[in-house]
């Protein structure tokens, strides 16, 4: 049910993630601080959830498609899968105009930049202007009112609290009946690898260990969590206390075809 494609998104690993969960999942409070695409949270539609993220344009489409439905699929309409079209909206970011504009049609516009623009990849500048070039498909499904529908759906008939902020914010007054499943900007596994930064900044080393403070945390409070990232010696030293398990993911964001494929991907989790 995810709606929109992210990098890092995790609808391919579903299966093997869903390995490693809780038994009594059911029970517990869902946080994800990382919350992207979506695809775990809208695999297991959990009835009580606290979803985040960084990225203010993402959380407004989560928004409004629960609360502006109608109009959102209306104004999807309105876009062409046409490149003097797409680059005419994806430069809103860049003029005055675009602080003019409706949540509605802010949450259009990512949706149909994220159809139509090259691999479906998220990406901004460091002015925080998207910057992906045109994709050039044949027939994107830019308005998918199946998806949008049953998404607004569940995010309405559920008790789920959606918030824009960083991860520390999101995990402050965690109840110890919750259940974490981070999933953080990768570390990079090379120099000219790193795909992560779909915000501005990116993310280092001393974001890593940060975060790395962070689940000691709620390992103190005896709150579960569940952890993603790159196979790398930093990372698997970094959470050496914990149990780490290697998965393989099929990777198909790289600017280089040839280093697209299956990948060594990290989970990590503080039970049994």
């Amino acid at each position: 049910m995810p709606f929109l494609k992210w990098v890092g998104g995790k609808r391919q690993l579903i299966f093997e993630i869903k390995k490693y969960l809780p038994k009594k999942l059911s029970n517990s409070i869902y946080y994800e601080p990382f919350v992207g695409g979506g695809a775990l949270f809208f695999h297991l539609q959990p009835k009580k959830a606290i979803i985040n993220d960084s990225n203010s344009e993402l959380i407004n489409v989560y928004k409004v498609i629960r609360d502006n439905i109608k109009e959102l699929i209306q104004d999807l309409k309105k876009h062409k899968n046409e490149v003097e079209y797409y680059y005419e909206i994806r430069a809103l970011d860049r003029c005055p105009l675009f602080t003019t504009l409706s949540d509605v049609e802010k949450a259009s516009r990512i949706i149909f930049l994220n159809k139509t623009c090259y691999n479906g990849l998220y990406r901004v500048n460091n002015l925080g202007e998207f910057n992906t070039p045109f994709g050039k498909y044949k027939n994107p499904n830019i308005v998918n009112e199946p998806v949008l529908k049953a998404v607004h759906k569940f995010l309405h008939a559920n008790d789920i609290e959606i918030i824009n902020g960083d991860y520390e914010s999101a995990l402050s007054s965690i109840p110890t009946n919750s259940f974490a499943y981070l999933d953080p900007p990768y570390h990079p596994v090379s120099d000219s690898s790193n795909f992560t930064g779909y915000v501005q900044g990116g993310w280092n080393e001393n974001d890593q260990i940060s975060l790395k403070k962070t689940c000691d945390l709620l390992n103190e409070k005896g709150i579960k969590f569940l952890l993603s990232n790159s196979a790398t010696d930093f990372i698997k030293n970094l959470y050496s206390s914990y149990q780490i398990c290697i998965v393989k993911a099929n990777r198909s964001i790289n600017s280089d075809g040839e280093k697209r494929g299956l990948i060594d991907e990290l989970l990590i989790r503080n039970y049994e």
